[in-house]
């Protein structure tokens, strides 16, 4: 009688195992949740993952299905360090629902699986934050900024890792010369020095490194330096061969192109790029050609004016002898004239032996500058400052320049790049960024000399010959 009762007592259309399986269903409710920050096609891929992992449970096995560090491991193979395999597998079997630490877990389940990916890879920065905390230190509690420092060193270093892996550096290199500082490193160094530690304060020095930094911290870190959320998405999808094509690689890193026939080694290798690239304007990030390299074209001004003029943005770097890398991004088409020009979007940057972008104050319009053939007034490659303190200069004596910006430069707010004031240099090149395409002849060809008859005569004066005569034809007046 009582069975009848309790049997009635159940809607009309309801049965006990329908009963049974609701109650299933509301216990996966939060995984259909984070589920649900996944497309369709994205949600597949998740579970056919999951699925991979926890392949060698029994079937017979009544408990939920997860899976082990082991089985994380033989699925990712070599793509990643194993140090970053553990790093993630721990910010998985530590993440909860609640937010808070679950406690040690042998394994991973599928909530907490689908749970991390989605913060991961979708969520805003404080559901970022709550795994990497958890991928710093398994504890409760706040993190030593120290471990911070470990941590953002490793993630940029597997960057390079898995992405040589598998073979997507684009024609950049990912290795640095022996004997000289890491791109890594530096990129590192750049990254942990965003964090803002008790009272706001930057890790500055070594006694900061013993400080406490919480989730919040993590939080704010995660907000304001968007490598951060990048370098864990290439790390997590490249890693597990999952959602890769939600990564856009081609606007993290460039396509390399030189011409057909030129072996070239850059001064840049594919994480100074990808830094440099991340600071350019979006339609300009997907490819860059090189113009110019001393290396290949010469020691010459006149060769690099002809080069660079009239082929749109491009990038500008140069080592100088003491071993600083340096240059800047000019916004607009290069051409010789004695004004300034070019606009806002243009910027100043270090690579080596640290890495900066240094952009428009406002304080004036002294973007570019590009002149030869006067007398009058400087001849040579500027950006920023103004003549004879330039943030950056490359004179027309090639391989001699200056970057006079103490205390900084006025147009970019750039310090002093080079590791002299009065530098030289051997080795320069300049990238052009974008949709490359080469340039029209007519009136953007034509010499300083073509259009400034009087510069023309004066060089007649004084008895130089012009170097070019009988080399090219002058082209016709427009």
């Amino acid at each position: 009688m009582v069975i009848t009762c309790w049997f009635f007592s159940l809607p009309p259309h309801l049965s006990c195992s329908e009963s049974s399986r609701k109650m299933g269903n509301s216990r996966s409710h939060l995984g259909q949740k984070f589920r649900s920050q996944f497309l369709p096609e994205e949600q597949v891929e998740v579970d056919r993952l999951f699925d991979a992992l926890s392949s060698d449970r029994s079937s017979s096995d009544p408990s939920p299905r997860s899976f082990s560090l082991r089985a994380l491991k033989s699925h990712v193979g070599d793509a990643l360090p194993t140090e970053m395999v553990t790093r993630l597998y721990d910010g998985m079997r530590m993440t909860a629902p609640t937010g808070k630490a679950k406690g040690p877990s042998e394994n991973v389940s599928q909530e907490q699986f689908t749970m991390s990916l989605s913060y991961l890879l979708k969520g805003n920065a404080e559901e970022k934050s709550l795994v990497i905390l958890k991928m710093i230190s398994a504890a409760e509690g706040p993190v030593k900024a120290r471990e911070v420092q470990k941590f953002t060193e490793e993630l940029v270093a597997s960057v390079v890792h898995v992405l040589d892996y598998r073979q997507e550096l684009c024609g950049w290199t990912g290795k640095q010369a022996p004997g000289t500082t890491s791109t890594a490193e530096v990129l590192a160094a750049q990254l942990f020095s965003q964090m803002k530690l008790q009272g706001g304060r930057e890790p500055l020095g070594p006694e900061q490194l013993d400080w406490d930094c919480d989730q919040a911290a993590l939080e704010d870190w995660a907000f304001r330096e968007p490598h951060v959320s990048v370098f864990l998405r290439v790390v997590v999808c490249e890693g597990l061969l999952l959602l890769c094509s939600s990564l856009q690689l081609a606007s993290l890193i460039p396509e390399r192109t030189v011409d057909p026939g030129r072996a070239f080694e850059s001064l840049l290798d594919v994480l100074s790029v990808t830094y440099i690239n991340s600071h350019l304007p979006s339609e300009q990030r997907h490819r860059w050609h090189l113009l110019f390299s001393s290396e290949l074209h010469g020691h010459s001004f006149s060769q690099l004016c002809g080069r660079i003029t009239h082929c749109g943005p491009c990038v500008t770097v140069l080592e100088d002898h003491d071993g600083h890398i340096f240059g800047g991004f000019a916004s607009c088409s290069w051409e010789v004239k004695p004004q300034f020009q070019g606009d806002g979007k243009c910027f100043l940057f270090s690579i080596s032996p640290s890495l900066g972008v240094y952009t428009d104050t406002g304080y004036n319009d002294h973007y570019m500058y590009l002149n030869h053939g006067q007398q009058t007034i400087p001849n040579g490659l500027g950006m920023g400052g103004q003549h004879g303190y330039f943030g950056l200069w490359i004179d027309v004596d090639f391989g001699k320049g200056h970057s006079r910006a103490k205390p900084a430069c006025t147009t970019y707010n750039s310090p002093q790049l080079s590791a002299r004031e009065n530098f030289q240099f051997d080795r320069l090149e300049v990238w052009a960024v974008g949709d490359f395409s080469e340039p029209r002849p007519g009136k953007g060809n034509k010499s300083i000399l073509d259009a400034d008859p009087e510069a023309q005569a004066l060089l007649e004066i004084s008895g130089r010959s012009r170097h070019s005569e009988g080399l090219r034809e002058v082209p016709d007046q427009e």
